[in-house]
């Protein structure tokens, strides 16, 4: 049985800048990774070539054994979601129009179908009383919740993360950590990038340390708190813990 996604010796440069090299690995259905790493490190760029906001140079990614640069980008973006740092979200549309627009752009669905299926989401991630508000009256917990529902509402297989508390006040990280927890819990397959360190050490099933483009060191996250292989993931981690 394939692999839900596979990451196969894949590169890519910026330039003369050479960001991702030879990463290789793989994650099955309803695991929850981590990617961690200091700045500059590739993270966020290998979660843009899942869904190919970026592309690769060389190697593959595979989706349920389907490279990914051989699907249909609509049909490739409605089976992987992705939550982003700065939210994303229309200005001139409200929280339950963010929600349906690729309900009926990418998925082809009917007005009442889509609001309906909308509703469901805003409500799952607490935000159904904010349904008609615009993005400019919401609070940034509540943007990235509305951004979290509008993937989760095209039934996605694979929820890509990439720093979705870095942009929030401190007292609001833990409206949306919540959210992913609970999302953890249903059996949600989940890639995040993060520094929340906490959610890594009790939500995560792996934590993958990229470093400099390369996969310094994976594996569970007791592994990698407590009992770190490679030096570099023990300086990383005693800088955070500075």
């Amino acid at each position: 049985m394939s692999r839900l996604l596979e990451f196969d010796d894949v590169y890519k440069s910026f330039g003369e800048e050479e960001v991702l090299k030879g990463i290789s690995y793989g994650m099955d259905r309803t695991d929850v990774e981590v990617v961690v790493g200091p700045s500059g490190s590739g993270k966020s760029t290998l979660l843009r070539c899942v869904n190919r906001l970026t592309d690769i140079d060389d190697g593959d990614i595979r989706l349920d054994g389907e490279s990914v640069y051989e699907m249909d980008v609509d049909d490739l973006r409605r089976r992987v979601g992705m939550v982003f740092q700065g939210f994303n979200l229309f200005a001139h549309r409200t929280a339950l129009g963010n929600v349906t627009l690729g309900l009926r752009k990418v998925r082809g669905m009917g007005a009442e179908a889509a609001r309906s299926l909308a509703e469901e989401n805003l409500a799952r991630v607490g935000m159904a009383e904010q349904a008609d508000s615009y993005p400019a009256e919401l609070s940034g917990g509540q943007k990235q919740r509305v951004g979290i529902a509008r993937a989760l509402a095209m039934e996605p297989e694979l929820l890509l993360f990439d720093e979705p508390t870095s942009a929030l006040d401190p007292e609001l990280i833990g409206e949306v950590l919540d959210v992913m927890f609970d999302l953890a819990d249903e059996g949600m397959t989940m890639l995040v990038v993060t520094h929340e360190m906490s959610f890594a050490r009790s939500v995560a099933d792996t934590i993958t340390f990229l470093d400099d483009g390369v996969v310094a060191e994976r594996g569970p996250p007791e592994q990698l708190f407590e009992r770190p292989e490679n030096e570099r993931t023990r300086q990383f981690l005693g800088e955070l813990d500075a």
